[in-house]
């Protein structure tokens, strides 16, 4: 079991913010599939001061999304922990303050990754977002392990870990890579090693090429972090939390699901996207994640066409009997593994990556 704080976790593996995909409908299927805990995207904390009816569609909860944790970014400590304090009136269970975007536009703007160059910044944000929430509500810091790979650099990611659970903070994810690496090359784990030994019996959880259950279940194997934050290896593929902790229990891996298995959850994820936004604009916005999910179809090339080419429900409909259809003669269903264009995309949705 994993703990954040007063917030009981059944299994290590922990579904991370992601700009753009886990929205209210991923969060929830995901839990359906074993996700024991979720974080919302990454929200700007003057938009969340700001509010409107966009961001409390964004930031709505309903009761099987718990225990859920709200994610800010932002540059002003004062704004930093007026946000978190609406997060946690709206219902949010922990509140995770992202030090780790590597995003240019946002790093131009003094947030995510760019306050690991300002530790002094940083900590006064992480005392005000504590003392305004967290006697209430546990509060967790994600960071990457530096700006980049210079002394200094290192010096400011310890200065800011070591001052966050001096503060009271619950937990800490880190991310393998250094900001101006972005997602280019492989996540350092040996870093994540180096960092659970620092804090000794403090809360870790280590990010980065964490795209299959079984790189889940070695990270922790080889770091001794004490949980697993998926990011882009959760997209298209909800499975891999209960994946994981079948390895985890010491049981075999489970056969990837069928064609069966997912037009049953490409219904369910598509059934709550129409339920959050409306059955006009659900179609466009599911194809993202269609095209992650046609990675473990067997033709996964055409059914990635076939995702693309959707523009309205009857489509939709369509391609699920065309291309999901259980009765058809496919090929084996092969699992995903780390395709190279996932391991290398830096795109600007994933800010909690």
């Amino acid at each position: 079991m994993l703990r954040l704080g007063s917030v009981e976790i059944a299994t290590p593996f922990v579904q991370a913010a992601l700009s753009g995909y886990s929205d209210g409908p991923m969060r929830l299927l995901s839990r359906e599939l074993g996700c024991p805990y979720a974080i919302n995207e990454v929200v700007l904390d003057k938009l969340v001061l700001l509010g409107g009816k966009a961001m409390r569609r964004s930031l709505a909860l309903v009761e099987e999304d718990h225990p859920v944790g709200g994610q800010l970014m932002g540059s002003e400590p004062e704004q930093f922990a007026l946000a978190a304090d609406v997060l946690v009136e709206t219902g949010y269970d922990v509140i995770d303050i992202n030090f780790g975007c590597p995003v240019k536009k946002v790093l131009g703007r003094c947030r995510g990754g760019f306050l690991l160059s300002v530790p002094e910044t940083a900590i006064d944000i992480l005392r005000r977002v504590f003392d305004a929430v967290g006697r209430r509500v546990p509060v967790t810091l994600k960071m990457r392990r530096g700006l980049d790979d210079s002394e200094e650099s290192e010096r400011n990611f310890f200065t800011i870990l070591d001052a966050a659970f001096e503060i009271g903070l619950s937990a800490v994810t880190v991310h393998g890579r250094t900001v101006k690496q972005r997602y280019v090359g492989p996540s350092r784990w040996e870093f994540l090693l180096r960092v659970k030994r620092h804090v000794g019996g403090r809360t870790i959880l280590g990010s980065g090429d964490a795209f299959t259950a079984m790189d889940c279940v070695r990270m922790l194997e080889e770091t001794g972090v004490d949980g697993v934050s998926v990011a882009r290896g959760a997209i298209g593929n909800p499975w891999i939390f209960r994946e994981a902790a079948e390895l985890l229990a010491g049981r075999p891996l489970p056969e990837p699901p069928s064609i069966g298995e997912q037009r049953a959850a490409l219904e369910r994820h598509f059934e709550l996207m129409v339920a959050a936004y409306g059955p006009a604009k659900a179609p466009g916005m599911f194809r993202k994640f269609g095209v992650r999910y046609s990675e473990l179809h067997p033709l996964s090339k055409e059914a990635k066409a076939a995702f693309l080419a959707v523009r309205n429900i009857d489509e939709w409909r369509a391609m699920l009997d065309r291309w999901y259809c259980e009765d058809g003669e496919w090929p084996p269903v092969v699992r995903r593994e780390r395709p190279e264009a996932l391991i290398a995309a830096g795109a600007s949705w994933d800010c909690g990556a």
